[in-house]
């Protein structure tokens, strides 16, 4: 089995070498900085008509979370283009952040098509040092489809604790490894370091499960489910929410 996870990752890499000598010379990176905005764009409407129900329900008690003056203040964290806007409830103070500039015009229009929310600010910076938002400020913290990319999870986790409030909660979806013994696993591996360098950093087998349960959140509600996604490599999903 591992000769041929070794086998099949070498032909992809020869299939993929254009991409591979492109990053070897720093370009691929700035490209993907640029364009990769387009794409996400696209994916999470497809991502939404699909994952909608699932969203629905994940954040069904966002505004339990709600501070002592009733309005919920909410981070979100790889914010991207604003996909999950319409999935808050009404009155939510948002604050986004992301480390890619490029996001940025396509959050301004969902802002301008969520009438229903506050639109705060957008910061940008990576997960791992959010240092321009203070200590406990905020209530909820989101991701979705942002810890398969991050660089330093144990880090994200860290800083999302530090800005939530005592309290307060990190909510989370995210695709993830699927069971070793399955032929979806396999092909993961195969896939996964031309994977990650076609979708900016995208590791397709990250235990991601494993960092939230060490990051020292006081409660923990976490759920493995097959999201009904038409790409079977990501359909494996955790969902679920964190207290601090």
């Amino acid at each position: 089995m591992e000769l041929a996870v070794f086998l099949l990752r070498l032909i992809l890499g020869i299939l993929a070498f254009p991409v591979y000598l492109l990053h070897f010379l720093g370009l691929w990176s700035r490209i993907c900085k640029q364009f990769f905005p387009y794409f996400m764009v696209r994916f999470t409407a497809m991502y939404n008509e699909q994952m909608a129900s699932r969203k629905r329900e994940l954040f069904s008690n966002l505004q339990e979370f709600a501070g002592p003056s009733g309005k919920l203040s909410l981070l979100e964290l790889g914010c991207g283009s604003g996909a999950n806007f319409k999935f808050y409830p009404p009155g939510c103070r948002v604050t986004c952040v992301d480390p890619n500039p490029n996001f940025e015009k396509f959050l301004i229009k969902s802002v301008a098509e969520s009438r229903h929310l506050q639109f705060e600010r957008f910061v940008v910076a990576p997960g791992e040092d959010m240092h321009q938002v203070a200590d406990g400020s905020v209530d909820v913290v989101v991701c979705t489809l942002v810890l398969c990319s991050v660089k330093d999870q144990a880090q994200i986790l860290k800083e999302v604790r530090r800005v939530l409030r005592p309290g307060g909660a990190f909510y989370f979806l995210e695709h993830v490894a699927a069971k070793p013994s399955t032929w979806n696993y396999f092909w993961q591996r195969v896939l996964d370091p031309v994977w990650f360098l076609l979708f900016d950093g995208c590791n397709l087998t990250r235990q991601s499960w494993k960092s939230l349960e060490q990051a020292g959140f006081s409660q923990l509600q976490l759920q493995h489910v097959q999201a009904p996604l038409s790409w079977e490599m990501v359909r494996p999903h955790i969902f679920g929410f964190a207290v601090k």
